[in-house]
């Protein structure tokens, strides 16, 4: 028998103990890359072609405090900003959902909004419809196939945040964002329903170029100073960025949660390579007395706590980046990613941990057998 069989016969002595060790570091590994794939996609908003021109402006005291309506023409004389729109989220149920709908709604300007959204592709047609209809909307791909919508279909939505319920005709559907989720209407329909109240949500702002986005951004925050209603002008990014952080201290949850996942995994592999070497101290004592040195035997056990280790590595971040690139994750997640992706960056992460883990719980058992003379091997498990 070679070496490399000497080892693997030796993992397999047990073969229960093998199978459950190799599951509970697949499990926890699984557990890991879920969680940090988790943590990627809510801290890292993804970004299109012009997510680097938009600027959000919302009001200074909260997302949830309206904007006067009026701040439009004092917008569109500040230098460098193309074009603005108001987008106010309404935030409804639609028909058949109870506590949550997968896709956001907003009140936009049709016509204003069109150079904001330049990497959508919308027919020609489906985009006269919507401009000519006040009371029509465009839907995101993604949301027309997963609702099976069609041109002409109603959409009804219960108000949650606005008192007022909608009804919108589906003038046509875009596509080539990265979030081709959403459902946009009119802006002059929202406020007839609401009995014209001369507020927006927030103003979205397309600056002239990257280099001038910052200075646009600082220039709307110092227009709208000291008045009755200061704006807070950011980056798409920020803001999204802003927005997750209202769910409380995510990324530290997330990374608290991961290191409790390591460290019970570090528990596991240490205890089963400890069990292993302990059975076999007679067996160790009689390599050492016919001549295998020291470093040898510290071979074996570390190739044997290596191997565990990325076994379980193989099985649970493999088995990770299977099943999230197979599963709708948007359907499973009711809207909440709109993608699951696990990187090649995290399935080094993965293995990372597994090869690491691997050689600290192979440490305690070779100072074990260093320390372990010969005679006292061959006495035990007499």
């Amino acid at each position: 028998m070679n070496l490399p069989g000497f080892v693997i016969r030796n993992a397999f002595r047990n073969k229960r103990r093998f199978a459950l060790s190799v599951s509970s570091v697949a499990a926890s590994l699984f557990l890991l890359v879920m969680l940090q794939v988790a943590l990627r996609e809510l801290t890292n908003p993804i970004n299109d072609e012009g997510s680097s021109l938009r600027i959000i402006v919302r009001n200074k005291v909260s997302l949830a405090q309206p904007l006067p309506a009026r701040q439009l023409q004092r917008l569109d004389k500040i230098p460098g900003i193309v074009t603005v729109s108001p987008f106010s989220f309404y935030g409804g149920l639609y028909k058949g959902d109870e506590k949550f709908t997968s896709f956001a709604q907003f009140a936009v300007d049709p016509k204003r909004t069109l150079p904001l959204l330049s990497d959508a592709k919308i027919p020609k047609e489906q985009l006269a419809a919507w401009i000519a209809d006040q009371t029509s909307c465009i839907v995101g791909q993604m949301t027309a196939d997963r609702y099976g919508l069609k041109i002409g279909d109603r959409m009804q939505f219960t108000g949650q945040i606005y008192p007022c319920d909608l009804d919108l005709k589906i003038a046509g559907f875009y596509h080539g964002t990265a979030d081709d989720r959403n459902l946009m209407f009119h802006q002059k329909y929202l406020d007839e329903l609401l009995g014209d109240p001369g507020t927006v949500g927030t103003w979205w702002v397309l600056a002239a170029s990257v280099a001038e986005a910052p200075l646009v951004t600082e220039r709307i925050n110092q227009a709208f100073a000291n008045s009755s209603a200061e704006v807070r002008a950011e980056s798409e990014r920020a803001f999204v960025l802003g927005f997750v952080s209202m769910w409380a201290n995510i990324k530290t949850l997330i990374g608290g949660i991961s290191i409790v996942v390591i460290f019970a995994l570090l528990l596991v592999t240490v205890s089963t390579m400890s069990m292993a070497i302990r059975e076999r101290f007679r067996e160790l004592a009689i390599l050492k007395a016919i001549g295998f040195r020291r470093r040898e035997l510290f071979a074996f056990i570390l190739a044997e706590s290596f191997g565990l280790a990325m076994c379980g590595a193989v099985l649970g971040a493999g088995g990770a980046w299977v099943v999230f690139h197979s599963l709708d994750i948007q359907k499973l997640s009711n809207g909440l990613f709109v993608m699951f992706e696990v990187t090649p960056r995290l399935m080094g992460l993965a293995f990372s941990v597994a090869a690491l883990l691997g050689v600290v719980a192979a440490i305690a058992p070779m100072f074990t057998v260093a320390r372990t003379s010969v005679v006292e091997g061959l006495k035990t498990l007499d």
